[in-house]
């Protein structure tokens, strides 16, 4: 019969099962009735393939029966053209989460990040990006929903927020490699303005800070600390560091590619303090002792940001600010600072970017460019020099020749 609304309402309930009954318009389509009484519209096709399918329309309490057959009719045009409407519904069903993107990413890429990054790396995912997305389908986020993430997190974090950001453009990248998506929603969103932040001791800051490293009541932190500000090596580096990795004699540091962030060999001399400081804790240490600095390893690192802060206060490097009632004191340096500060004496005694940079490990020398203000000091001592000369009283001008000329 060629169905129709009436029609429809007249189909006997079946038994058992589910019975179906054809339109004789429109080939395939037809409504089914089951033994409940339940009443929907289906179409039968094949696909492309050979392979045969029914698709339900919808319930025919929702749907009249004219608009049903035009859908039907839309359905088998785009079936024609390799449209399978089952095979895209079960995809859907099938479809990954982005909690599956997140497990498989820290599966298989945070293990190719360096310990402190892949730490933060699932430290972001499990605070800041599950639950908020985690329930989603990975092919069903939009841009709108990364762009409201990155300015909600912006409101208290906006570092972090770009952080974020940066980490969800990764792992949308690889869900394309995996063929979970065509194309990354995280493209194009407007990060927030970073100010880079070069922060580095004063001579008078340095006296201070080594002085409160005596009387630091945790001494293996204390040493870290030289340690860092003798070499200028980064924290990571210096906690995971291994005996193996010093020859002493010859006064080097021989860093593995799996501690240094370039992922390279990087070797480095040791200065006579470091030598010494190094010998002393050699002497100290087991005969089997691996790390350096047991218990702080990479491989059971413990933090030391506390230890920082009761140096800084020692110290004086601190800022103040009212919180409330309170007065919140906390350091106006970082851990990572030292490695600049570092960076900031070699480049003010007038060495080589070059040779900074080789010191501490930059691959890139735009890296190693942020010190290259500092090495403005010498350059001007010398050019006063040179102006003192010129501006000289004729009978003074000999003397500042001889100067000049050392």
């Amino acid at each position: 019969m060629k169905l129709s609304d009436p029609e429809i309402k007249k189909l006997p309930t079946p038994a058992t099962g589910n019975r179906i009954t054809y339109d004789d318009e429109v080939k395939g389509f037809g409504v089914r009735v089951t033994a409940a009484g339940a009443k929907s519209f289906i179409l039968n096709y094949r696909t492309r393939t050979g392979l045969e399918r029914r698709f339900t329309i919808g319930s025919c309490s929702d749907w009249k029966c004219s608009p049903a057959r035009e859908e039907a009719k839309d359905l088998k045009k785009r079936i024609d053209v390799g449209f399978d409407p089952m095979g895209e519904l079960k995809n859907a069903r099938d479809a990954k989460t982005m909690a599956d993107l997140f497990d498989r990413f820290e599966k298989e890429h945070l293990p190719k990040k360096r310990d402190s990054t892949a730490r933060d790396y699932k430290a972001l995912i499990d605070k800041r990006l599950r639950k908020p997305l985690g329930h989603k389908k990975v092919i069903e986020v939009e841009f709108t929903d990364i762009d409201s993430l990155h300015r909600k997190i912006s409101k208290d974090a906006p570092y972090l927020a770009n952080r974020t950001v940066a980490v969800l453009s990764k792992m949308f990248g690889l869900a394309i490699k995996w063929k979970w998506r065509t194309d990354n929603p995280a493209k194009g969103i407007e990060r927030n303005d970073e100010q880079k932040r070069h922060r580095y001791l004063s001579p008078a800051e340095l006296v201070k800070l080594t002085e409160a490293l005596t009387t630091l009541e945790d001494q293996q932190a204390a040493n870290i600390f030289r340690l860092l500000l003798l070499t200028g090596a980064r924290r990571g580096e210096v906690q995971a560091a291994k005996w193996e990795q010093f020859d002493l004699t010859a006064g080097v540091w021989t860093k593995p590619g799996s501690t240094t962030k370039q992922k390279t060999l990087h070797r480095v001399p040791l200065s006579a303090p470091a030598r010494l400081l190094l010998t002393e804790l050699r002497e100290k240490a087991k005969d089997d002792a691996v790390y350096v600095f047991p218990g702080r390893g990479s491989d059971h690192r413990v933090e030391i940001k506390n230890e920082w802060r009761d140096v800084c206060i020692a110290a004086g490097i601190v800022t103040a600010e009212t919180v409330g009632e309170k007065i919140v004191v906390t350091p106006s340096a970082r851990i990572h600072d030292l490695r600049h500060t570092y960076a900031s004496v070699l480049a003010s005694a007038g060495l080589s970017l070059p040779i900074i940079g080789a010191l501490l490990g930059h691959s890139q020398p735009a890296t190693t460019a942020r010190y290259s203000h500092l090495m403005d000091d010498p350059l001007r001592q010398a050019t006063e020099r040179v102006g003192a000369i010129v501006t000289a009283k004729p009978e003074d001008k000999g003397a500042d020749v001889r100067n000049l000329h050392g």
